[in-house]
């Protein structure tokens, strides 16, 4: 069937419209999307900038001994950001998980990860009041805030922020805590008057006060609270000569012949086969200190210091000055320990130092040991526990440390004070805790 010219020409028009309308759509639909990828392109890129921006700013704030230990952490911490700000741009995200940390051993080798909230949460103390010997606490703040005046561009290792980190807890945080105490106990010792440090309002109000759960291994989760050992000063008889009973040397190293390295060779058992004595290998190069009896010998080694009384009636106090630098090994006896220690005499119970003469001198009941690598040096912790059906708080400062604790994030050992032997020690220590909560403080 024919159509007539009119309606033809009708059709062409109106088929040249609609093709037109539909190239039309077309070119501004592509117009579109090559504006959306190129502002798309420029938020990436501007995201890129802002994440680099913040890991500098980030690194900044870090101290340099501690980049290394922290570079997981920043690197979370940038990515977090990013997906903050992608959020704003694309569908929501579930919460950033909680950052991780990389604990060390005692080489400073990486061991395993663990997430801050597995070790670290928000807490609370109970309204008991904090127990502590108020002019023994002042001793080990200042000696150990001085120990970061003098030592810390020598001993880099305690700028580490350590897993407290993962809490935005600096080592600036450390130190202001650590200020805030001491100028605290000062006046309330000089006004003789109970120190505000004793109150837990006071505490919660002017700290924050977080609560540590113990973290053994990633294999091995199942205790929350920290297991609390004790250690202590031991008095032993001595004798300042080689006797049939007091046969058992501790040695001190010489000055000239510590940066020979040579001591790293020789375990414990090698020492003992008399490498050192008249006839020895290596006999010059150390110098004894005092005979003790194996037992003597073995708590020496185990304890770090002891109080000697020598057979010609004088005492004196002997601390661990350097190792042989082979890691402690945990379940084995301690007479097959390969660890070994070289001692020196010195006037006041010792704690951490990354050398002898910088040691810092520490009080019974007020000092605990622990890891100064993942958990950090100057630390002021409190341990809730029950006693005789009530709530005690004990409060001390992470000041000293040892083989057992690198690295250890489930367990402290507190200072109990200076015994006789092993039955005095047993009976103060009885009514002391095996587990406890434990909470750090931070200065507000």
């Amino acid at each position: 069937m024919s159509i007539p010219f009119n309606q033809k020409f009708g059709l062409t028009v109106s088929f040249a419209t609609l093709l037109f309308i539909g190239l039309a759509n077309t070119h501004l639909r592509a117009q579109s999307k090559t504006q959306q990828l190129s502002q798309q392109h420029t938020a990436t890129q501007n995201l890129s900038h802002t994440q680099q921006q913040n890991s500098a700013l980030l690194q900044q704030q870090i101290p340099s001994a501690s980049s290394q230990e922290n570079a997981f952490i920043v690197q979370q911490t940038s990515d977090n950001n990013l997906d903050k700000q992608n959020t704003r741009l694309s569908e929501p995200k579930s919460a950033p998980t909680s950052t991780y940390y990389q604990v060390i051993d005692e080489l400073q080798k990486y061991k395993f990860s663990v997430q801050g909230n597995q070790v670290f949460t928000s807490g609370k103390l109970p309204t008991t009041k904090v127990n502590f010997n108020q002019s023994d606490l002042l001793t080990v703040l200042v000696n150990t805030r001085k120990y970061y005046q003098d030592y810390a561009s020598e001993d880099q290792k305690v700028l580490r922020t350590g897993v407290l980190a993962t809490q935005g807890v600096s080592v600036e945080d450390i130190l202001k805590t650590l200020d805030f105490m001491i100028t605290v106990l000062q006046e309330d010792i000089a006004n003789n008057r109970a120190t505000r440090l004793q109150d837990p309002n006071f505490i919660n109000t002017n700290f924050r006060v977080i609560k540590w759960s113990a973290y053994n291994s990633p294999s091995s989760t199942s205790q929350k609270q920290l297991r609390i050992t004790k250690y202590a000063v031991f008095t032993h008889p001595a004798s300042h000569k080689k006797t049939s009973k007091y046969n058992i040397p501790i040695y001190s190293l010489k000055d000239n012949s510590i940066a020979e390295k040579f001591y790293t060779k020789y375990t414990k058992q090698d020492v003992l086969s008399g490498i050192y004595e008249s006839g020895g290998k290596e006999f010059g190069k150390v110098e004894p200190l005092a005979y003790l009896t194996r037992e003597g010998f073995e708590e020496a080694l185990m304890e770090g210091t002891i109080l000697l009384n020598f057979t010609d009636g004088s005492k004196a106090l002997f601390n661990v000055d350097r190792s042989n630098e082979m890691p402690y090994l945990r379940g084995v006896a301690a007479t097959s320990q390969k660890r070994y220690w070289y001692f020196r005499q010195v006037d006041d119970i010792k704690g951490y130092g990354y050398k002898i003469d910088a040691k810092i001198s520490i009080k019974p009941g007020v000092t605990f040991a622990g890891d100064v690598l993942n958990i950090g040096l100057g630390r002021v912790i409190v341990l809730e526990y029950p006693k005789d059906g009530r709530k005690q708080l004990q409060l001390g400062v992470l000041a000293d440390t040892g083989g057992a604790f690198l690295p250890n994030l489930h367990q402290l050992d507190f200072l109990a004070g200076i015994f006789q032997g092993r039955k005095d020690f047993g009976q103060h220590t009885r009514q002391l805790p095996e587990y406890a909560t434990a909470y750090i403080l931070v200065k507000k």
